[in-house]
């Protein structure tokens, strides 16, 4: 009977080496630039580089905007607001309303319109923006106007039974039959100037008005410029 536990154990073969010698490798890329020319050494230079750096790099050129959303939004700024630049204040859209004034013809007082032109904005700025100006004195000198110039406009308001306007107390002061029929037509006709057809509501310090001046003028709410034109001569 032999003894096996003498025998000599045997070694393992050696592996084969996975690295590549250093002269094996110049000369493969030497080959490589000699016979692909530029295109064959971007091919082994980028073949250097980690995987995770060459697919951030190829994503990017890809899809720039999936890899940096934010640097696409910044560098074109145009395309967040449909290609359109901001309007500058000049192209403001413009409304063109009328302010009345009195003016003589013929020994007779009429209410006379003056155009201006204001900014496009809601009715009840545009009318407040034309009493601002109707409470000052007229520029022409053959207008005239007889609401007292210490009148201010408390409160206007455009609502679905017409329009509301409150004036300070100094409007009922001072003057004949014929001043506080001109103030009241210079109201009227100014409150309707969107709309020539619409009702004006007057009231004083809050207070519906329903005598004018120390002759007592009778005034019936609502009133039109139909309804003046009826019942006031001037």
């Amino acid at each position: 009977m032999q003894d096996h536990s003498s025998s000599p154990t045997p070694k393992p073969s050696p592996k084969p080496s996975r690295f590549i010698p250093l002269g094996l490798l110049i000369g493969l890329s030497t080959v490589a630039l000699t016979a692909g020319g530029a295109v064959a050494w971007w091919t082994w230079q980028n073949s250097s580089v980690p995987l995770s750096s060459s697919t951030t790099k190829s994503s990017t050129f890809a899809n720039p905007q999936t890899a940096n959303p934010q640097a696409s939004v910044s560098q074109n700024p145009v395309s967040q607001n449909s290609g359109s630049p901001a309007a500058s204040p000049e192209a403001i859209a413009k409304k063109t309303v009328q302010v009345y004034w009195l003016k003589t013809s013929s020994d007779q007082i009429k209410v006379a319109a003056t155009s201006i032109d204001l900014n496009a904005q809601p009715p009840n700025d545009l009318l407040k923006a034309a009493f601002e100006q109707v409470l000052k004195k007229p520029n022409d000198p053959a207008l005239a106007s007889a609401i007292p110039e210490q009148t201010s406009l408390r409160k206007l308001e455009v609502k679905t039974d017409g329009v509301h306007v409150d004036l300070s107390p100094e409007f009922t002061s001072g003057g004949g039959s014929t001043s506080m029929t001109g103030r009241l037509g210079q109201v009227i006709y100014t409150a309707t100037t969107l709309d020539p057809t619409a009702k004006v509501w007057i009231s004083v310090e809050g207070k519906p008005l329903e005598i004018l001046g120390g002759e007592g003028l009778m005034i019936d709410q609502p009133m039109t410029r139909e309804s003046f034109e009826q019942n006031f001569q001037l």
